[in-house]
């Protein structure tokens, strides 16, 4: 859509919301399986203790929608890949009981490394939310042993994502002559980006992230406010991906989103529902995370951060209002931190032009932006 002047207007969300098609369901209904299949032997076998390392791997599922298999192949073997070093790493702080240094550092190298990584092989959403999330509360969580058991539970459960995501590769093939007439086409095109490490935008959004998210934590720690784990999670998903312009619009949407999300974790939690309710809220969000993701993402997070608030409340269990309390603070401190990193971002483009874009390094497109 364009204005009278012929200036390209960013699509609303209800415009997004009804180009929605079945495919998106279908990879929906799959990211909702990869989290609600191993979240139900965990509570079957008692071990819901677990539960975080079984829903960060499971998170692989939300990337490589609309993409064919062969793209795929590669998309989701990254995420889930990142998804396991994010997990293993803080598996290993918790161990080690690494001091808060070491766990900023390690902290800093994941989102580096997520990042890079990601815009090299074309994967959406190329952001560190997912795996920012999972080295954060997983090095805050006790470990009695050596962690191999939490690791392997979410190495499971990635393995299982993996192959629900690339399920439908065996199914098309089965199908033959009638593949476009029973399955949907797969329309999104993932180039792999060999320079990206080149590219002064990615590591602008490195630098700006890695900043956000230590500025977030250390705000509330100084505010004494339990972890900080969820500071910096607010402060990381207001903060848009590399090559994409720095609005204040889309700041504002990813904050809205992450308040409401909020609220509606309050909704579910307040009533002490059972461990089964709180699967298939689980299943639920990551449904509607995986179905918005792709086209507004400020709306994603209304179900991202119940998601994240209830894998966390699962992993360590506390008061709800004590729980709700700090977490509301920490999304205004980690939100405010993100909003003043994308406004100085957007200003220092502003002094310190970026290159062009090229063929190995072009600007996102609008179904990137997440």
């Amino acid at each position: 859509m364009t204005d009278p002047l012929g200036a390209q207007r960013p699509e609303g969300l209800v415009a997004r919301l009804r180009s929605l098609r079945a495919l998106d369901v279908e990879v929906a209904l799959r990211a909702a399986l990869a989290a609600a299949i191993p979240l139900s032997v965990l509570v079957m076998f008692g071990r819901v203790d677990l539960a975080a390392y079984a829903a960060f791997g499971g998170m692989t599922a939300i990337f490589g929608r609309s993409e064919p298999y062969r793209i795929r192949l590669r998309t989701v073997s990254a995420a889930g890949a990142m998804q396991l070093v994010a997990v293993g790493a803080g598996i290993l702080l918790s161990v080690a009981d690494a001091p808060l240094a070491i766990e900023a550092a390690v902290l800093a190298a994941v989102i580096a490394l997520v990042i890079v990584v990601f815009n090299t092989l074309g994967v959406t959403p190329s952001g560190p939310l997912f795996a920012v999330f999972a080295v954060l509360v997983c090095a805050a969580q006790p470990i009695d042993g050596d962690g191999w058991l939490q690791f392997a539970v979410a190495a499971s459960a990635a393995s299982f994502a993996w192959l629900l995501s690339m399920s439908g590769w065996l199914l098309r093939r089965l199908a033959g002559r009638r593949e476009a007439s029973l399955f949907k086409a797969l329309p999104r095109r993932a180039p792999v980006r060999a320079r990206a490490y080149a590219d002064p935008r990615v590591w602008l959004n490195v630098v700006q992230n890695i900043l956000a998210a230590l500025a977030a934590g250390a705000i509330v720690l100084w505010l004494g406010i339990g972890h900080p784990y969820w500071a910096v999670v607010s402060a990381v998903a207001v903060i848009p991906p590399a090559r994409a312009a720095h609005t204040a619009q889309r700041a504002v949407h990813r904050v809205v989103g992450t308040a409401v999300g909020v609220g509606v974790t309050a909704l579910v939690l307040w009533p002490d529902p059972p461990i089964w309710v709180l699967v298939v809220v689980i299943a639920a969000c990551q449904f509607g995370a995986e179905l918005l993701i792709g086209r507004h993402y400020g709306a994603a997070l209304v179900f991202v951060t119940p998601l994240a608030l209830t894998v966390a409340s699962l992993a360590a269990p506390a008061p709800l209002p004590v729980l709700l309390g700090d977490r509301l603070v920490e999304t205004i401190a980690g939100a405010a931190v993100g909003v003043i990193s994308v406004l100085l971002a957007r200003r220092f483009v502003e002094r310190v032009p970026m290159p062009p874009p090229t063929a190995a390094t072009p600007a996102i497109r609008p179904e990137e932006r997440p």
